[in-house]
């Protein structure tokens, strides 16, 4: 069967549905204007020294959807969405139950609903973890600047090495202040 030019074109916008979408890539980094979502208004910044206490939930049936910063989702890929850390940005994520600590590379907003909620992981990210089967976790979130090795491997969809486990009374302390923190 032959197709024309339209008809090549026609083809391939149904594949693709007519969204583009950017590679994955590291840069540019982008950090983005102030938004507003559910009344709440979140202001995009650097923040080197993120290192926050609170929960982690998952997502996972946005398959083929639009990032935040234009790459395509992919629910088995280690990803994760943050309001305001810059896209992308690569952050160690501590479930506090366990001290199984992975990296995971943020590459989308939110969440943007719960209380306390400080990361929405992707299903890959959340299975790494550990954290697939309760959908909802403590953590602890920290901005980390790692190997290009570790950061290729995220880019490609792929886990990194997991980080050490953190000790026992080093999460005893965290679990105390993110009960002082009345989360």
């Amino acid at each position: 069967m032959r197709f024309g030019a339209l008809g090549v074109a026609m083809a391939l916008a149904a594949c693709g549905g007519g969204v583009r979408y950017r590679p994955v890539s590291d840069v540019p980094v982008r950090v983005g204007k102030p938004y507003s979502v559910r009344g709440v208004t979140y202001v995009p910044a650097a923040d080197p020294g993120y290192d926050y206490l609170g929960y982690a939930s998952w997502y996972g049936g946005e398959s083929g959807n639009r990032t935040a910063n234009g790459e395509r989702f992919r629910p088995k890929a280690v990803t994760a969405a943050h309001a305001t850390l810059p896209l992308p940005s690569y952050v160690e994520v501590t479930a506090l139950e366990t001290g199984r600590t992975i990296l995971v590379r943020i590459n989308d907003r939110g969440p943007f609903a719960g209380r306390g909620r400080i990361i929405d992981l992707s299903r890959g990210a959340a299975e790494q973890l550990g954290i697939r089967a309760t959908g909802h976790a403590p953590v602890r979130v920290r901005v980390v600047e790692p190997p290009e090795k570790d950061r290729s491997k995220l880019r490609e969809g792929k886990e990194a090495p997991e980080r050490p486990v953190v000790d026992a009374r080093t999460l005893a302390n965290l679990r105390a202040q993110l009960a002082a923190q009345g989360r």
